[in-house]
């Protein structure tokens, strides 16, 4: 365990003030991401450097399509997470406290950054698989000695954090992928046990950053596939954060407590056609449908990244991120 980062202390609870849902957790109780614990007054974390998955992944795994494309990063999750999302595809992790989940080694942050300069061609860190907020003092330790290195950090994450820990975070990353799971805070308080303004916040920060930024929809049928909301999200979304952020839909799959059947291709279809007249860059992943995941200068309409898997030609990019026969700057 280590001593948490963003907490306050009254007549022995602790208030972890690291996320908006700021628990207050009486002595020996855990928060509700299940992996911070108040013992003898003090707020500590439980899964510093307990590492549930880690791989080399390719960086559109994240999904990030408009940062290094064709990279590989590695890719390091924990346990534990502060949002309850019916639908999580790693509720084996993001559901576990400690109790829950054997582990025999914990990785130190200079084991991590070991481990990311052995593969020649690996461009950084990714922090992913589980939410990375509940592990911030390991996530926050690691992305400071990969910085040094001139690696890149990319946080993969739910949005819902506090603000004074996300600036912190900012001076050691370089790229997000975000999920903006709804756009009506009734699904975010129904379906995944949150809210949907400190999301948004988080978007507005990051879009002032000056970071890399990229965005996934998931979407589920009938609980969030409205046309008019979605279409009110997109508007949002271009005029806060500007048309040439990137957009992926994704499509459901039942998991875990939600049953309901996969997303229609057509649905998804749509939505990228609704989309696509706002923003510049729109992707449908988690699904085969061709020519969705590829990469068109907005400006001449020449195809200039081809995805097939996660097998990636960038034939019609630059050296500098920019079209080859335009000039138009594409890559971040």
């Amino acid at each position: 365990m280590k001593e948490a980062l963003y907490y306050k202390t009254s007549a022995g609870r602790v208030t972890c003030l690291l996320c908006p849902h700021t628990c207050e957790i009486k002595e020996g109780a855990r928060g509700i991401c299940k992996v911070r614990k108040n013992h003898a007054g003090k707020l500590y974390s439980e899964n510093y450097g307990l590492i549930s998955a880690i791989n080399f992944d390719p960086v559109e795994k994240k999904p990030l399509y408009h940062f290094f494309p064709g990279s590989v990063i590695l890719s390091i999750g924990s346990i534990g997470c502060n949002m309850k999302c019916r639908c999580c595809q790693n509720w084996q992790i993001s559901q576990a406290s400690p109790d829950d989940y054997y582990h025999d080694k914990r990785y130190a942050p200079e084991e991590i950054l070991k481990l990311a300069k052995s593969k020649s061609k690996n461009i950084g860190v990714a922090y992913t698989y589980n939410e990375p907020t509940v592990f911030f003092e390991f996530m926050l330790d690691t992305a400071k000695l990969i910085w040094q290195e001139r690696l890149k950090n990319v946080v993969v994450s739910n949005g819902f954090i506090s603000e004074k820990p996300l600036f912190e975070l900012l001076e050691y990353t370089d790229a997000y992928n975000i999920d903006l799971k709804a756009f009506n805070d009734k699904f975010y308080k129904t379906q995944t046990g949150s809210g949907l303004q400190p999301v948004l916040n988080t978007l507005k920060i990051l879009g002032k950053s000056g970071k890399h930024l990229e965005i996934t929809n998931l979407v589920i049928p009938t609980l969030n596939d409205d046309e008019r909301e979605f279409t009110e999200m997109v508007n949002w979304i271009s005029s806060e954060l500007g048309s040439r952020t990137v957009l992926h839909l994704s499509r459901y799959h039942p998991m875990y407590k939600l049953g309901i059947e996969p997303t229609g291709a057509g649905v998804l279809e749509k939505f990228y056609r609704i989309a696509a007249e706002k923003l510049r860059y729109v992707y449908v992943g988690n699904i085969h449908m061709k020519d969705f995941q590829d990469t068109k200068c907005p400006t001449c309409g020449r195809l200039l990244i081809k995805r097939t898997g996660y097998f990636i030609d960038t034939e019609g990019i630059d050296k500098e991120g920019k079209c080859k026969y335009c000039g138009e700057k594409v890559i971040g």
